[in-house]
């Protein structure tokens, strides 16, 4: 049994208040994140530092990748995007705390692509059926063909990091955020469920969880107003 954290973007305490929810109901559950912890809310670097001491395992979102390759590869195409994606708020939260910038930068590296477990596949924005011809029949049978069309793409539209296109179904329960609902969504056809529900839109964040490859529970928590620094994106 496991949990999984929708898309955070920098939103500490809702995210404090819905890890806590979850413990209370499940005390020794492993927690997962799909990614996009900074921009747009107030307290990415608040937000990294809790999944770290709370041992929140997460796949990075392409928030994440922007961040960390403007600060590395300032002249990569990820860099060039985060310029319009909420960064402001992401640099604002590391003000006097400078130092914590390059840990979390190779944090945010370090983090795999996808969890491929027993109970789903995790991934920040999935696996896209623009890829099924690269993937084979059975696609997380070969990983390193796998791996493989993952890297090859990590840029494209149709890519792990940024697709909104039709998902592929992998014969277990795929499980993303980065495409907005205002709840969870089940896409029962390709075995797929969506649970960004907009907690940077002042909606709420929302986490499920897992079992034996079916979802047993959902939890959310309405976003704190102090986390959000306007509305109208």
């Amino acid at each position: 049994m496991i949990g999984i954290i929708g898309d955070i973007h920098g939103c500490f305490n809702t995210l404090s208040e819905l890890v806590r929810d979850i413990r209370k109901k499940y005390p020794d559950i492993k927690l997962y994140c799909v990614g996009d912890l900074v921009d747009r809310g107030n307290f990415s670097c608040e937000v990294i530092d809790f999944i770290q001491k709370e041992q929140i395992s997460f796949t990075p979102g392409n928030h994440d990748y922007m961040f960390y390759y403007f600060m590395k590869h300032p002249s990569s195409l990820f860099a060039s995007s985060w310029l319009y994606n909420g960064y402001e708020n992401t640099l604002k939260s590391y003000e006097d705390r400078y130092e914590k910038l390059g840990e979390h930068l190779e944090i945010i590296k370090s983090a795999p692509l996808y969890y491929n477990l027993d109970d789903c596949f995790i991934s920040h924005a999935g696996i896209s059926i623009v890829l099924k011809g690269k993937l084979g029949k059975n696609p997380v049978s070969d990983i390193e063909k796998f791996d493989k069309a993952i890297l090859n793409n990590l840029e494209s539209e149709s890519g792990i990091l940024w697709t909104r296109d039709e998902l592929l179904d992998l014969g277990k329960l795929q499980v993303v955020g980065h495409t907005r609902k205002e709840e969870i969504q089940l896409n029962e056809k390709n075995n797929t469920v969506y649970i960004d529900t907009s907690a940077y839109a002042g909606i709420k964040l929302s986490a499920i969880v897992v079992d034996k490859g079916k979802i047993i529970d959902t939890l959310s928590v309405p976003t704190k107003s102090e986390d959000i620094p306007y509305l109208d994106f």
